[in-house]
């Protein structure tokens, strides 16, 4: 009986010496294993791989940076003449859906373009300026830019050469923008040259009219063919719901003549203090309320302020079904230059709604006192565009316009961004 329960008895007696040994022996090693798993081996090996990643990131995010400053430093160095156009804005979806897009969009080696007219009949007194304008977030570019240095020279006073800056934020579609673009200056130029004992005010409030009027006429279809990225066919029917802001400035000897219609905006950088020199003209606006109130119309918040619900600016050139609502009249501001002026900046919306005056100054100011002397004459990049020399172009105001817009981009400006940079104390 005893040979028969052997095995059952040996396995079920708690108090065998053999097993009660074993038992502890196997306590004993748990024990060992887990002080050891807590205590001795495991820290080192998991903090020594930790330590390895974190290095091998470090590593990999340190190159990544020095990748991206270099690659900025040759953008800011490219001067004005680089002739890119934005494509940034065809990826609009994509930009909202992808983080890594997002980022990319604030790269100006891809997304920079210059828009602007230019011509210099080679005098030595043109102000220096440096131009950025980038399509941003936006799927259409509708911004447009045109400098023209010297647009109305004095055959026997040296001194009296004028210089001409505007730019144009358009809505609706681009050829509004772009006719702007083309023909303001020389509007601008007739008036002055015919005006006689005309007040600036008078002169610019007439050209502004007579734009207009042009931008008006062409909506209509009576302007020819549209230009090449316009969506509003023209040629089969009417697009009078198109529309641009426009800011101009006629830099003199002695004076800078702002003229402004909308919400582009020219600043005045004097002696580190911000001067703007136009006010924008939104809806909500009082003047522009009562304005706008007495003409019959109605301001309509709709994610803003808004002329009759639809535009969120009253005044601008063209955009023909808002009026008598929306105006073209431009308001004119004179300013006397003094030797404490450092630049001015003209920029569109997309600057300001995410920029503020003094920031903009700030930013300026440092780019102009940083002293970058200009990319040398072997430079590939300063025979692109003939009509633009050496003496035109200054690094410090190209520096200036990058920036900003840059700036813009990262404050996630939502619109088209340009940015011109004029060095005022160049000219004097």
């Amino acid at each position: 009986m005893t040979g028969m329960y052997f095995g059952e008895t040996k396995t079920v007696n708690p108090t065998e010496p053999s097993s009660e040994g074993a038992r502890r022996r196997r306590m004993e090693v748990h024990q060992f294993r887990f002080v050891a798993s807590d205590m001795a081996v495991a820290p080192p090996l998991e903090s020594e791989r930790k330590r390895q990643k974190l290095n091998k990131l470090v590593s990999v995010k340190s190159f990544e940076i020095k990748e991206k400053r270099s690659k900025l430093e040759r953008i800011v160095s490219l001067p004005l003449s680089l002739p890119c156009r934005s494509d940034i804005g065809k990826d609009e979806k994509k930009v909202a859906e992808n983080k890594e897009t997002e980022r990319n969009a604030l790269d100006l080696s891809e997304s920079a373009s210059i828009s602007s007219n230019i011509e210099r009949p080679g005098v030595s007194d043109c102000p220096k300026f440096g131009v950025t304008s980038v399509c941003g977030r936006r799927r259409d570019m509708e911004d447009a830019v045109s400098i023209y240095p010297t647009f109305i020279r004095e055959k026997h006073e040296k001194s009296s050469n004028l210089h001409f800056f505007g730019l144009y934020d358009g809505h609706g579609c681009s050829h509004a923008a772009m006719k702007c673009k083309d023909r303001m200056h020389e509007i601008v130029k007739n008036e002055v040259e015919s005006a006689g004992e005309a007040t600036w005010k008078e002169m610019m409030t007439r050209s502004f009219t007579k734009m207009d009027k042009e931008v008006v006429e062409y909506s209509r279809g009576g302007g020819g063919a549209p230009t090449a990225d316009c969506r509003c066919e023209l040629q089969t029917q009417q697009c009078d719901a198109v529309g641009s802001t426009a800011v101009v400035a006629v830099v003199t000897p002695n004076e800078i003549v702002v003229s402004n219609c909308g919400d582009s905006r020219a600043v005045l950088c004097r002696n580190g203090v911000a001067i703007p020199l136009s006010t924008d003209h939104k809806p909500d606006r009082p003047d522009e309320l009562n304005r706008i109130e007495e003409a019959g119309g109605r301001v309509i918040y709709w994610d803003g302020a808004r002329v009759l619900g639809v535009l969120a600016m009253s005044r601008a050139i063209g955009d023909n079904y808002l009026k008598p609502y929306v105006t073209s009249e431009p308001e004119v501001t004179v300013t006397e230059r003094t030797v404490d002026d450092e630049c001015l900046i003209l920029a569109s919306d997309g600057l300001w709604d995410v920029v503020s005056n003094e920031t903009a100054c700030g930013v300026a100011r440092m780019c102009l006192r940083s002293g970058r002397p200009p990319s040398p004459p072997g430079s590939p990049f300063n025979d692109v565009t003939p009509t633009v020399s050496g003496e035109n172009f200054d690094q410090g105001c190209t520096d200036a316009s990058i920036l900003l817009t840059r700036l813009a981009l990262a404050r996630h400006s939502s619109d088209n961004v340009s940015v011109v940079v004029v060095d005022l104390k160049r000219d004097l």
